[in-house]
């Protein structure tokens, strides 16, 4: 008689690649006796689409999705017990897909922060007006304009190198693992480029 196992779907952070965070929590939980993958999203890694090294929350929501229906369908699988691990920005993601998809039965949102508030209200609230988010749209779509002239995406963002003195605690986080032997790779916009604009 082969036993069903239940299954884990990780992915994240944001610019990340799966042989960074997202497989080494997969294979913790493997150890640990759930099947497991590790997935890079659409237009990161070695997934598809283009452009290349973008984010959209309908699509990848839609990777998880993509992700519980391969593992669905493997033969040592149960599929009442399906579980999604998001990590830092892909917390969001998971909440998200798991609020959609009535497969999903267990959820883990692995963050540091809350991207929502983030975005929202700026690191550590410093936007929490109307007048700063109104500043912040407004520089976010005269960029679009900027990279349509210029024909392309620009890369921005990414981990700083070098790191200024004066970096806040979480930038330092960030760069002792993107920036460092311990979890650098080569395709990862943490550890280069960083994203599009």
């Amino acid at each position: 008689m082969e036993i069903e196992a239940a299954f884990i779907a990780v992915c994240g952070p944001f610019g990340a690649v799966k042989e960074q965070a997202s497989g080494l929590y997969a294979q913790t939980m493997a150890e640990r006796g759930f099947l497991t993958i590790a997935f890079d999203p659409s237009f990161t890694g070695e997934s598809g689409g283009q452009p290349r090294y973008v984010a959209s929350p309908d699509i990848n929501t839609e990777d998880y999705q993509a992700a519980v229906d391969f593992l669905s369908v493997q033969d040592n699988v149960d599929p009442e017990k399906t579980g999604i691990i998001g990590i830092c920005g892909w917390g969001g993601m998971a909440v998200n897909a798991a609020a959609i998809d009535t497969r999903i039965k267990a959820t883990v949102a692995s963050t540091m922060y809350d991207m929502t508030r983030v975005n929202a209200n700026g690191y550590f609230d410093a936007e929490n007006s109307p007048e700063a988010r109104y500043e912040k749209k407004k520089a976010l779509n005269a960029q679009r304009i900027v990279d349509y002239k210029n024909g392309s995406y620009t890369l921005g963002g990414g981990v700083a190198d070098p790191l200024p003195e004066d970096a806040p605690f979480f930038l330092k986080d960030y760069y002792d693992y993107y920036k460092t032997e311990r979890g650098y790779h080569a395709r990862s916009l943490n550890s280069n480029g960083g994203w599009n604009m």
